[in-house]
């Protein structure tokens, strides 16, 4: 069976976060396939925030879907994969994914993979968080989602922003057991 990845990239701000995703599933795990979904608003922050094309990231990916496309393979649950990534993620794909508005493929994705009880990982990205950001996220939560903000670790001795950003991306793949181990504690010695 084919080892199969949806990567969904909404437009919240994180864009760097679903560059090094697909790099790292291109460089390191060359045998599982993925399917790129990105918003409108995914795009304008893709340039705005790495000056690249939506063009440059789709040579990442093993095949790319237009987020209009309601009926592309990702919006079937027949459609076997490993789960879904949505990184980043905005607080209003969050609302679309708890509400189960599925009015593009991202959305529809990400229902696919709650009916049918896949992983899905939301990379939710925003702050401070309001009532209804916290209420939507622990719905999505209950729903089966597993939320994995791009927290800020320290332990890990950064040493740039594209250390942290590894380190997220890291944390995110071991989710489907893809990591490199490098974020991982180690304990510490008294």
């Amino acid at each position: 069976m084919v080892k199969r990845l949806i990567i969904g990239m909404s437009g919240a701000s994180g864009a760097p976060l679903t560059v090094e995703l697909l790099r790292q599933l291109h460089d390191r795990c060359p045998e599982v396939e993925t399917h790129l979904i990105v918003t409108k608003g995914g795009e304008m922050t893709l340039a705005q925030e790495t000056g690249m094309a939506l063009a440059e990231i789709q040579k990442l990916a093993s095949i790319c879907h237009s987020n209009s496309n309601i009926g592309a393979a990702p919006a079937s649950g027949s459609f076997k994969s490993m789960g879904m990534i949505v990184a980043p993620c905005s607080m209003k794909t969050v609302a679309g994914v708890v509400s189960g508005y599925s009015d593009n493929l991202l959305l529809r994705a990400a229902d696919v993979m709650m009916k049918e009880r896949r992983k899905l990982v939301l990379v939710a990205r925003e702050a401070p968080l309001s009532t209804v950001h916290l209420r939507n996220l622990y719905e999505a939560s209950q729903l089966g989602a597993v939320i994995l903000p791009p927290m800020l670790t320290y332990y890990n001795g950064p040493q740039s922003l594209d250390d942290c950003t590894r380190h997220t991306v890291n944390r995110i793949l071991s989710q489907f057991d893809l990591d490199e181990g490098s974020y991982q504690w180690e304990g510490m010695e008294e």
